[in-house]
């Protein structure tokens, strides 16, 4: 899939200057940084999750994981992990799966940006498709979506590997 029309029609109703960039295809945020050059605290990734019994987008730079005990703070909800596909498969029909763009407000969900990611100028992420993202600057984004912020989120260093 490309960029999809709704993300490209609210980028041109709302006068918003952004950058469709093509890379090689690619599925994790990691690839998706190295192949395009840009920062990982640029690059942003939306995980999905269950929070009690609802959804949520929470969206988080490439270089730092959720800290879902700070997530269940943040959100101020008892349980909270990754949603599963078929929590979300079908709330995205004009998306490739996993590559839904950070903007859960388009397709009635709310939206948490860890502050790593909301201290940056520019934000890239994916348009849809695993071959696509776009750039655009984070004060569009906050304007657009309307995100909560919130620290969720601890550095990928910071992360224990599995032995």
């Amino acid at each position: 899939m490309a960029v999809s029309h709704k993300l490209r029609s609210l980028f041109e109703e709302e006068n918003v200057d952004f950058e469709i960039m093509v890379h090689s295809e690619s599925y994790t945020a990691q690839e998706k940084a190295a192949g395009m050059h840009v920062p990982g605290a640029q690059l942003a990734k939306v995980v999905m999750a269950k929070a009690d019994d609802d959804l949520a987008m929470l969206v988080i730079s490439a270089d730092r994981n959720i800290d879902f005990g700070k997530a269940k703070e943040v959100l101020g909800v008892k349980r909270i992990g990754l949603a599963k596909e078929e929590d979300f498969i079908d709330l995205f029909p004009d998306c490739d799966l996993g590559a839904m763009p950070p903007f859960g407000n388009l397709y009635g969900i709310p939206v948490w940006v860890d502050e790593g990611l909301a201290g940056q100028e520019n934000i890239v992420f994916n348009a849809c498709s695993h071959y696509e993202a776009a750039r655009i600057a984070y004060k569009d984004y906050e304007r657009l979506v309307k995100p909560r912020v919130g620290d969720f989120g601890k550095h990928v260093s910071e992360c224990r590997v599995a032995s």
